[in-house]
């Protein structure tokens, strides 16, 4: 678009349906690069990206042409759809309703990254649950408990 500029700088946050540990770590590679693609379609970058067995972090810098519940649908049904194709694991594969979505300014671009690369070991020592009221706190917004994620831990 002309005389449009925008930098928009969002970190993702989505969960597996029923909380399980879903995404093995021998598919958590290749499941990343397949959400970059999805992104990079839809004119996103991906800045970081991190899946963990029952979520996933995605840092992507947000085109203007595209919202962030668009971008996010399409992430969930094509890494869905791909995850089920490819017959990762037996049943069916699906991420949670929802999602959580945060803005961020470029100066905390390279924290940002880090924190999300950095995932395996920061969650050997917080909860995912945890983790994501955190955010909710840090970023000052209202919840209601009721409508979180489903939690198991």
């Amino acid at each position: 678009m002309t005389n449009t500029y925008t930098q928009l700088y969002v970190q993702i946050v989505i969960a597996v349906k029923g909380r399980e540990n879903l995404i093995l770590e021998r598919h958590r590679m290749e499941l990343e690069n397949y959400i970059r693609e999805i992104a990079t379609k839809k004119n996103c970058k991906v800045l970081a990206i991190y899946c963990n067995p029952d979520h996933s972090h995605i840092l992507v810098e947000l085109d203007s042409s595209i919202s962030i519940s668009n971008l996010i649908f399409y992430i969930k049904a094509y890494s869905s759809k791909y995850i089920n194709d490819n017959n990762w694991m037996p049943g069916v594969f699906d991420w949670q309703d929802g999602f959580g979505a945060f803005t961020y300014s470029k100066s905390q671009i390279n924290d940002l990254s880090k924190y999300i690369l950095n995932q395996q070991d920061h969650h050997k020592r917080k909860l995912f649950r945890e983790e994501f009221i955190t955010i909710l706190r840090n970023s000052e917004i209202d919840y209601d408990e009721q409508f979180l994620f489903e939690w198991y831990d």
